[in-house]
């Protein structure tokens, strides 16, 4: 991998860590606080938002629980933060698909721990700033390795899009 190309980014990146569950705050947040704390997190990625419509859309859809009295909580923002990440490469039906499947074999925490391990791995590979790209967790399932796939997905879309917005500089 050329690392000439990745300049910025990479230096971002070396610093970029996903809120693990238990990092989430779980003081519920409204609509605004929501979106503009999600966007704070996924800002290094560089091409990853949402918006309040987006998120009131993924509630009606099913994608995440309905907040309470208009507030959304740890659940829901990780839910929302992986929401975010996997539409650039999954369609909602397919991520639907996916979070329920995640449910039959793992709790939503662990889930979401490994989505956010598996996420900075890969990408921290992506973008050379380790050798290899490390097993992560101690079981073997479908399931994971359909996120995984997923993810490495992700992380080619977020390269792609780095070299071609340095190109244009």
């Amino acid at each position: 991998m050329d690392t000439r190309s990745q300049g910025s980014l990479e230096k971002t990146l070396a610093d970029f860590h996903l809120p693990r569950w238990d990092q989430i705050p779980n003081v519920g947040f409204y609509l605004e606080q929501t979106t503009q704390y999600i966007n704070g997190i996924l800002a290094p990625l560089g091409c990853m938002e949402i918006t309040s419509s987006m998120i009131s859309n993924y509630v009606k859809k099913g994608l995440i629980n309905s907040p309470t009295r208009k507030l959304y909580y740890a659940d829901q923002i990780a839910h929302l933060i992986c929401v975010t990440v996997l539409k650039s490469v999954l369609s909602l039906e397919h991520i639907g698909q996916l979070f329920a499947m995640q449910r039959l074999v793992y709790t939503d925490q662990i889930a979401y721990d490994y989505f956010c391990a598996e996420l900075e791995n890969v990408l921290f590979y992506q973008f050379d700033l380790k050798d290899t790209v490390e097993h992560i967790g101690v079981t073997f399932s479908r399931e994971k390795i359909m996120l995984r796939s997923a993810i490495i997905a992700v992380s080619h879309i977020i390269y792609l899009n780095h070299c071609f917005e340095s190109r244009e500089k």
